[in-house]
């Protein structure tokens, strides 16, 4: 696939007699340019295809939960602290989303297809070398950096082509391919404790790596961008679109929400074993947290579309918070885990399926990939950080260990919705002058 120029932002380009600046064309950006989205077609089988990557790309990482609980309970590495293991599964996230700015730009010059192969090999490869790995400084590099790599490029290239293929059902589409992360979740949860006891932890990763480079690898096959139609910019630090009020607070939104779900994503697991529950009943509620996702993302997806994306999700993000407080505190059995675990499984991960629509909706068809690149950086802290400080935050010893990461996720899915509030109004009200 052949790259598209694309200029930088601080050029100049001539219409007729004018030179118009493209801070000026971004603006005017905010109305879809592209008059023929198909709303379909083809992009069902992108639809199709993404859900299986997601299930085996961010299906794989959520299950990091069952590893991290496993080391945390064990002493496969010598010296390794809690906050270790916290740092090794934030870099998967950080690092997908960190590198976004280059991977922008490698994909426009190498095209979406295979800017993921490459990310599709180096995914593989971060598992089985993890597998080899005899200290916690090899297991950073491979478990925690190389996997994080291998991310990124599949990542970062294949969350701007559905927005391309839809515009009506846009929400629905990425909210069904988003519900391929809860299936992946499930199997891969479940599956990996499976491996870890009957097996062992080494051949766990590898059996793992080599499943995702030849499933992942045949879905990437499959997927088609419209670059050639839609011409986005994919400008790695697109900071012209800092300018916009409403850009700005979908960033905070971004960078507040993460905190909670990252908090919420893996700590759930060790925080079931920190109740009484066994290694096998917390990784079915890890299990079952992805189960939510399969059935509620889809129904994110529906809902959105008909009543508003940004107003949806700033709702769930609401949602997500009140649940900590008056549901995850006082389960301290497995039965009210499981209740916790379905009901926030459905919700907490709506940031995934509605940032790209809401990317679109804010900045423009065009501006969706450098948009989406600045998002990405504004997430990179807490997807690093965010289990180290739930970590941190911890009481071991005392009666309700995990009292403090509870409210600090729930208070940061409670604050990020109010950003979603803001922008709401911004845009009711622009809505309401252009009339």
């Amino acid at each position: 696939m052949s790259a598209l120029p694309i200029q930088n932002p601080i050029d100049k380009r001539e219409e007729g007699e004018q030179i118009v600046p493209i801070e000026a064309e971004a603006e005017a950006a905010v109305v879809d340019p592209n008059d023929e989205v198909p709303d379909g077609g083809y992009g069902w089988a992108c639809v199709a295809a993404l859900s299986v990557l997601n299930a085996f790309v961010w299906g794989v990482a959520a299950s990091y939960g069952v590893y991290l609980a496993y080391y945390l309970a064990s002493d496969t590495f010598h010296n390794a602290t809690p906050l270790d293991y916290a740092m090794i599964g934030g870099l998967n996230f950080a690092i997908a989303v960190g590198l976004a700015p280059l991977i922008t730009v490698i994909c426009r010059r190498l095209g979406t297809r295979l800017t993921m192969i490459v990310g599709v090999t180096v995914h593989a490869a971060g598992f089985v070398s993890a597998s080899f790995a005899e200290s916690v400084l090899a297991l950073y590099l491979t478990q925690g950096v190389l996997i994080g790599i291998g991310i990124a490029f599949i990542f970062i290239p294949s969350v701007a082509v559905l927005p391309q293929w839809f515009q009506k059902r846009r929400t629905l589409a990425q909210g069904l391919s988003s519900a391929g992360s809860g299936v992946g979740g499930i199997a891969v949860s479940l599956g990996t404790n499976a491996m870890i006891k009957h097996i062992n932890l080494a051949w766990s990763l590898r059996i793992t790596g080599l499943i995702c480079f030849a499933v992942n690898t045949s879905a990437t096959c499959i997927m088609r961008d419209r670059n050639k139609f839609v011409r986005p910019t994919q400008v790695g630090f697109a900071t012209y679109l800092l300018k916009r009020y409403e850009v700005k607070l979908l960033l905070l939104y971004s960078l507040i929400n993460m905190f909670g779900y990252m908090t919420l994503l893996y700590s759930l697991s060790n925080y079931a074993v920190s109740i009484g529950l066994t290694q096998s009943q917390a990784s079915l509620i890890t299990a079952l947290l992805n189960l939510g996702t399969f059935f509620g993302r889809p129904a994110v997806g529906i809902t959105s579309d008909r009543l508003g994306r940004i107003e949806v999700a700033g709702v769930l993000a609401m949602f997500s918070g009140v649940t900590c407080f008056v549901i995850w505190i006082p389960a301290t059995s497995y039965g009210a885990l499981i209740f916790y675990a379905l009901v926030a499984g459905a919700v907490i991960g709506t940031f995934w399926m509605t940032i790209g629509p809401l990317a679109a909706e804010v900045a423009g068809l065009k501006e969706v990939p450098s948009l989406l690149s600045l998002i990405w950086i504004s997430i990179a802290l807490p997807c690093l950080f965010a289990e180290v400080i739930a970590l941190y935050l911890r009481r071991p010893g005392a009666g309700r260990p995990y009292l403090y990461p509870q409210v600090f996720a729930g208070l940061a899915y409670c604050v990020s919705s109010l950003f979603l509030a803001e922008l709401w109004r911004v845009k009711r009200m622009k809505a309401k002058r252009a009339s």
